[in-house]
């Protein structure tokens, strides 16, 4: 029989609202031996058709359950945070972890969640793409990086890998905005029992730091990381320390008899 480490695993990789696939390109190549990338575009975004039937959180975390391997570590960016968890509660045996990249279980801010997007904001998007879709994600992009180191080449980056896919679907789009408006994971976090990852930006606009606070209140057994300087695409602003913190965590759930939420500490 072969050795536990000498098999490969899986890692999923969900990209966030208005992207593609191709804004892995540079984690997906420096992996832990052993860990294959799984990039899956969201519903009408990238290479992936859309249908209107895919119209909520759930539909969507179905959809890339269906596109992913049978069991495997999975890494969401924003949007693709939030169908990362919904995946996780929906099908905990095929998910053995989680990062979450800048995501948050409620984007929208509320009494008793401050550390969120205004509903203001999500509504400007939504008129916007009614009037300018192209302007309305350009606008979108710059707003990842904003405040961040290097903000003007990370954009730069962005903007490039955004454009070597096809454009996202409208409806698609429209959806999308609806589930970061709409959904509210936070009661759904300690059901989740698999070793899981937050990571966070010091200078994100769109969610902000503090989440991780909460975030271990809602997840005890969650490693939470903060990426100094970065916003909310630390992947591409800080690729380095990001790839460090994704390692360090992978490695620390390797092996199919990982315990659940033992992931190890981000260095």
């Amino acid at each position: 029989m072969p050795d536990a480490k000498d098999i490969d695993r899986h890692l999923v990789l969900l990209h966030g609202w208005g992207m593609n696939s191709a804004v892995w390109d540079g984690l997906a190549g420096d992996l832990p031996p052993g860990v294959v990338p799984c990039p899956i575009d969201l519903p009408g975004h990238g290479d992936r058709p859309f249908s209107p039937h895919l119209d909520d959180l759930w539909a969507w975390a179905d959809a890339c359950l269906e596109a992913a391997p049978e069991r495997a570590i999975w890494l969401g960016w924003s949007l693709g945070a939030l169908v990362a968890v919904a995946a996780a509660v929906r099908a905990p045996k095929r998910v053995e972890g989680l990062i979450l990249m800048t995501g948050t279980p409620r984007f929208v801010r509320a009494a008793d969640w401050m550390p969120a997007m205004l509903p203001e904001t999500l509504d400007q998007f939504h008129a916007g793409l009614l009037a300018d879709p192209a302007e309305t994600l350009s606008r979108f992009l710059a707003l990842q990086v904003r405040g961040s180191d290097d903000a003007r080449e990370t954009l730069r980056d962005l903007r490039r890998r955004i454009a070597e896919r096809p454009q996202p679907d409208s409806d698609a789009l429209s959806i999308g905005l609806d589930i970061l408006r709409a959904e509210d994971m936070r009661g759904r976090l300690p059901d989740i029992r698999c070793p899981t990852l937050w990571i966070f930006g010091t200078h994100d606009a769109l969610v902000p730091p503090a989440v991780a606070e909460r975030v271990e209140i809602l997840m005890p057994g969650a490693v939470t990381a903060i990426v100094q300087g970065a916003a909310h695409a630390p992947h591409l602003s800080h690729p380095d320390r990001t790839r460090e913190i994704v390692r360090a965590f992978l490695t620390g759930i390797e092996g199919p008899a990982a315990e659940p939420n033992k992931g190890r500490p981000a260095p």
